[in-house]
């Protein structure tokens, strides 16, 4: 396992994006959030914004690129080039869509791990992916995508859908697939998705998460925000 992996072993991994048009899209918001994440004991940070969280930080990064691609739903570092850039950009890991779904540049998985001089990190939907990912040659997986695509965490014919589709995902992360992944692979399994309070990750770690990755219930203060406030707007409502 390679140094950068280790280091993440049994840590929390931030993941500090923010959706275009956003408050906190800068890349100097994203690095900032990234060096709060670190200052409260974040293993690793995940993100887009790599060159300047890498700046901010001294934790590893896993890097990628959201991109979409006009007749595809693959939109996670969707292409060789946007993983060669991810490197570029000083990424220890790069994470792509390892879904069964293909890639737009007709690039097989095995061909872009076989190409990239740092770790891959395989995001899936279910655990046929995972499989396919590892004999792929990727040095992890992560449950991100899982409840996103329409495959179900075990199926075996996975029905593709638009990301687009997220609001439709469960409420609940994916710990059976985490589960499943961590006793028959060989690799590190990160759980990713729905995560959202403490226990969440705890029990993510019992399922058998090498690493926890938690997005928008510490860095997207806009749905934080909401969810408060549709509790509040409920409550002035029955007082009435």
């Amino acid at each position: 396992m390679s140094e950068v992996l280790e280091a993440l072993r049994g840590g929390l991994v931030v993941s500090v994006q923010a959706s275009p048009g956003t408050p906190l899209a800068a890349p100097a918001h994203i690095a900032a959030m990234a060096r709060a994440a670190e200052l409260g004991g974040a293993a690793g940070i995940r993100a887009t914004e790599v060159a300047a969280v890498k700046e901010a930080v001294g934790l590893p990064v896993i890097g990628l690129r959201k991109r979409r691609v006009e007749g595809g739903d693959v939109y996670i570092t969707p292409s060789m080039d946007d993983a060669r850039a991810v490197v570029a950009a000083g990424a220890d890991i790069v994470a792509v869509d390892a879904t069964l779904r293909p890639r737009p540049d007709g690039v097989e998985l095995a061909a872009l791990v076989s190409e990239l001089p740092v770790p891959v990190l395989a995001d899936v939907d279910c655990f046929e992916a995972g499989l396919a990912a590892r004999e792929a040659g990727v040095a992890a997986v992560a449950t991100t995508l899982a409840g996103y695509t329409g495959a179900a965490s075990l199926a075996r014919q996975p029905a593709p859908r638009s990301l687009d589709a997220a609001a439709s995902a469960p409420d609940e992360p994916d710990l059976d697939l985490v589960a499943a992944l961590a006793a028959h692979l060989d690799c590190p399994v990160f759980a990713e998705g729905r995560i959202a309070t403490p226990a969440q990750a705890r029990a993510a770690f019992d399922a058998g998460a090498f690493a926890v990755v938690v997005g928008t219930a510490i860095t997207d203060p806009i749905a934080l925000t909401r969810s408060f406030a549709a509790t509040a707007r409920g409550r002035a409502h029955a007082a009435r």
